[in-house]
């Protein structure tokens, strides 16, 4: 979808579908809404009015215009009270808007900056995010297509006087949008072509395009690296472990290193500890993690931060054979921590506790994030609306909850309660890999902060929101692409603060 600016009035703009924003708990139509319903002679108040338009968040209501204005139809898309408008509303309106627009066949839709409160660029890049969000598809298996697909959104401004905050807000939109879609595309693939040796391929071409640093350790680099936790779940499966190192270095100097670790467990049968048929059913998602990694770095180029980030993703499998980890056996981690596997199902841990351990011995960083679906007991408490977020330090953690926050993606901080270790106690190791069925998922970010050490670190359990099994305001049933668009505004803004 081409994005364009237009500084002309909503009366002259054209198109298949003219967007608007109604509010609810107003009598009247606002300003700029009353002149489009005066040029098409009180048509446009009386179709809303017939349908009980409220102003309620995504309702809509449309009229043809019969010639009345150069735009063939009039949409108006609820937006909420006035006072509660804000960026995440902006985007689930557009969304909306987009959507309808789409199913009513247009190509063009011209649309008015949304939420009358908010600057320009705030406004634009949630109009953006909004509309390329709402109107993705995955059908790249179906023989029969969609054809309908909007072909170009013209943001409006009317006094020409916001052109370069509005196009600002634009190309942040597309960038975070398409970001987003980049992991949703990856989580969507089947696992029989996602598989480590694709996601290594994807990092190189990433790495070519960008100019990043790549680096692809392979089963023998990890053996002599010592990762051990990582290898344990990987000798279960036919298809190759990858362990991926992108780095992005910025021109001038860095003001701060920072590592981002996702999980890249490709399928996850549960290994001999096998997962139930439905269990396994969406297991192609247990890469999340590791798209949203990929989709980031793929952006830093364009945004152009003055940060060194690091993405680090350890991918395979966990699979059943007769060469798979067993219940009972022990693994030493890169750190040299020893391991008992109570469970070969809570494998993604053992993945990332060689990540985090190579990241603080080789690379160094001043802070860790790791994103994870992690644990179905973070669905048990939060849902499927809501990621977990656990640290070992409350200023970095704060400061991702409120990227997220202005990201529209919802999380909430989880404790880890330092007496819960002793629920990880192993009579013949250092660490057993899982703890009793309570509070699983805050006893797997204990066990993750063991690899830590002393470098700031957070974890986003991401286990309920990677993978939708329903239509979502600003997405279709599957991948979400969770993280990304959090963790891009949590970069950009720690560009700032340094």
């Amino acid at each position: 979808m081409k994005l364009a600016i237009e500084a002309r009035s909503l009366l002259q703009a054209e198109g298949d579908v003219l967007v608007v924003g109604g509010y609810a708990e107003e009598s009247r139509l606002a300003p700029a809404v009353a002149a489009l319903d005066r040029a098409l002679k009180g048509l446009l108040s009386e179709v809303v009015r017939a349908e009980k338009f409220e102003g309620k968040p995504e309702q809509i209501a449309y009229v043809h215009t019969a010639g009345g204005l150069p735009a063939k139809r009039v949409l108006v898309v609820g937006l909420g009270k006035r006072r509660e408008v804000d960026a995440e509303r902006v985007r689930r309106a557009a969304a909306a808007a987009l959507r309808r627009a789409r199913d009513l066949g247009a190509k063009i839709v011209s649309i008015a900056l949304l939420g009358d409160g908010l600057p320009p660029k705030v406004s634009a890049q949630a109009l953006a995010e909004g509309a390329l969000l709402g109107a993705y598809t995955f059908d790249r298996y179906k023989r029969e297509k969609n054809e309908k697909a909007v072909d170009e959104l013209r943001v409006v401004d009317p006094k020409g006087r916001q052109e370069a905050a509005i196009k600002d807000g634009l190309r942040l939109g597309e960038l975070f949008a398409g970001a987003t879609c980049f992991a949703r595309d990856l989580v969507n693939e089947p696992a029989n072509r996602v598989t480590p040796t694709h996601l290594a391929k994807v990092a190189e071409q990433i790495a070519k395009d960008g100019r990043l640093r790549v680096k692809i350790y392979d089963r023998a680099d990890c053996q002599k690296l010592g990762m051990g936790a990582y290898l344990g779940v990987a000798q279960g499966s036919q298809e190759p472990p990858k362990f991926i190192h992108l780095t992005y270095v910025p021109r001038d100097r860095a003001r701060r290193k920072i590592a981002i670790i996702g999980k890249g467990i490709t399928f996850d049968s549960g290994g001999l500890d096998l997962k139930t048929a439905d269990g396994m059913r969406t297991m192609k998602d247990d890469m999340s993690g590791a798209a949203a990694v990929l989709a980031i770095m793929r952006s830093l180029p364009a945004l152009g931060l003055p940060l060194e980030v690091h993405g680090l993703i350890a991918a395979t499998e966990n699979m059943p054979s007769g060469t798979a980890q067993r219940p009972g056996d022990i693994v030493r981690a890169l750190n040299g921590t020893t391991i008992e596997i109570g469970n070969t199902d809570a494998e993604g841990r053992l993945t990332l506790a060689d990540a985090m351990a190579y990241a603080v011995k080789e690379v160094k960083p001043q802070e860790i994030i790791d994103l994870a679906t992690l644990t179905s007991a973070i669905v048990v408490a939060l849902g499927n609306l809501c990621s977990g977020v656990m640290w070992n330090d409350k200023p970095l953690a704060d400061r991702v909850l409120a990227a997220a926050e202005a990201a529209g993606e919802r999380m909430w901080p989880l404790p880890l309660i330092d007496e819960y270790k002793e629920l990880l106690k192993s009579d013949v190791a250092d660490l057993n890999n899982v703890g009793p069925r309570g509070g699983g998922a805050l006893t797997a970010g204990i066990f993750l902060r063991e690899f830590a050490g002393s470098t700031p670190w957070v974890h986003l359990d991401i286990a309920g929101t990677a993978f939708t099994e329903k239509d979502l305001p600003l997405g279709p049933k599957g991948g979400t692409g969770v993280g990304v668009r959090t963790l891009l505004t949590y970069l950009m803004e720690e560009a700032r603060r340094q």
